[in-house]
């Protein structure tokens, strides 16, 4: 589960900005947040859901982005030739052009408290450091530095493994390469210690970005192989009112090519049916004739039952978002984050979002509210609404649109 998550000098992030998922103290709706189970250590609730509203070009997806940094480097394998690593300096201000972009991430997972810290350019690794806090004591595990005189790594006491292996993870580790990922793939499975927080590294948050289509695929692809999945599908969207009660697959007849024209055929061999129950009786549809709405909902389905089973199997994985109103209709949006909300789960959602009337105290408080605009210099500011004053059930849509919180457009009028 995230607690913190902070950036420095990445696309229009220029000093660092920091975003929490602690919730503040002595605010109502205590359903929306929940106890980090934390071995030895007693944490402040964490928030279960966070919703980011801002103009456009103000920087929400540019922290969505951020928040993929380290999963997408994670996920990396060696490669011969040097492949640009996802970041991008604050292109404003020269200073900052060639100095690295900085990830900072504050985590749980497996019960343990974590901090892990990266600085990297386009090139190479600059840094990379990784605490953890067993009963809530600051330890150490690694650090790795890289500066003109060459690297050097650091490597804590209590680091399993012993000296001989440290060095053939470190002699292994090439420069857009993290420490940690070359240590785990070259370690047995009894060593957990850098394991368990690499796992949440690589899986912790799942972001969704762009188009739903891919999700779809995958979505239609998981139903066609397995019929339970089908199921769940046209129970999911039932209960976002989408009368599809049942989902099948029809075979398609394949034209006589031959044998090599059968080994380059890529037409899809079945078409997805959705049938729709309707108070004049049932009517059936190809997935291709479905509306954009329909099929983006298939699509998010799939992201949806993941974070959904996460929360259950206690794996503690964070939902990203961007754009949810783009994809999903607000009555949805709302639906699915009251779900949430009343659930048992301690998975965690995160989205941005222009939809305003989801500004609803009823169904999140103050600090569940995150606001990003730019200041003269083009750089992204955040900050929660919390931050300023206000009372707990004021109207805060009313009060958005009347920019006591800021983060407004600006729109010239001729």
């Amino acid at each position: 589960m995230l607690i913190e998550f902070s950036v420095t000098n990445f696309r229009s992030f220029r000093e660092k900005q920091t975003f929490s998922m602690v919730a503040a103290p002595r605010l109502r709706k205590r359903e929306n947040v929940f106890k980090p189970a934390v071995k030895g250590e007693k944490l402040p609730d964490l928030l279960k859901v966070a919703a980011i509203y801002g103009p456009n070009a103000s920087g929400k997806s540019n922290l969505i982005r951020a928040l993929d940094v380290v999963r997408e480097v994670a996920s990396r394998q060696p490669s011969a030739q040097p492949i640009p690593l996802p970041v991008t300096p604050f292109r404003f201000d020269p200073q900052l052009r060639l100095s690295p972009s900085r990830i900072e991430l504050h985590f749980v997972h497996a019960e343990q408290r974590y901090q892990f810290e990266l600085a990297l350019t386009q090139d190479r690794i600059v840094e990379e450091r990784l605490i953890s806090f067993p009963a809530g004591k600051e330890t150490m595990l690694y650090e790795r530095l890289y500066r003109t005189s060459g690297e050097t790594y650091r490597f804590g006491s209590s680091l399993e493994g012993g000296d001989g292996l440290h060095e053939v993870w470190r002699n292994s580790t090439s420069p857009q390469v993290l420490f940690i990922t070359q240590a785990v793939a070259n370690s047995s499975e009894e060593l957990t210690q850098l394991r368990l927080p690499f796992r949440w590294l690589q899986k912790g948050l799942m972001v969704v970005t762009g188009s739903m289509e891919s999700w779809a695929s995958a979505s239609q692809k998981l139903a066609e192989e397995h019929s339970f999945f089908a199921e769940q599908i046209s129970s999911f969207l039932q209960d976002v009112d989408v009368p599809v009660t049942k989902i099948r697959f029809d075979k398609l007849e394949s034209a006589n090519l031959g044998l090599l024209g059968a080994l380059i055929e890529s037409k899809p061999k079945s078409k997805m049916v959705l049938v729709h129950q309707t108070a004049l009786g049932e009517g059936e549809f190809d997935f291709n004739d479905e509306s954009d709405g329909t099929k983006n909902l298939i699509g998010f389905w799939l992201p949806w039952r993941v974070h959904s089973q996460s929360g259950h199997a206690k794996e503690n994985f964070t939902l990203v978002v961007d754009e949810l109103d783009s994809s999903l209709h607000p009555e949805i949006v709302k639906s699915l984050v009251d779900k949430h909300l009343k659930s048992d789960m301690s998975a965690q959602l995160i989205f941005t979002t222009h939809d305003t009337h989801l500004m609803d105290t009823k169904l999140l408080r103050r600090d569940q509210f995150w606001l990003t605009e730019r200041d003269a210099n083009g750089a992204t500011q955040l900050r929660s609404i919390h931050d300023f004053e206000g009372r707990e059930g004021e109207d805060l849509e009313k009060r958005y649109y009347e920019g006591r919180y800021r983060a407004l457009p600006i729109i010239r009028r001729s």
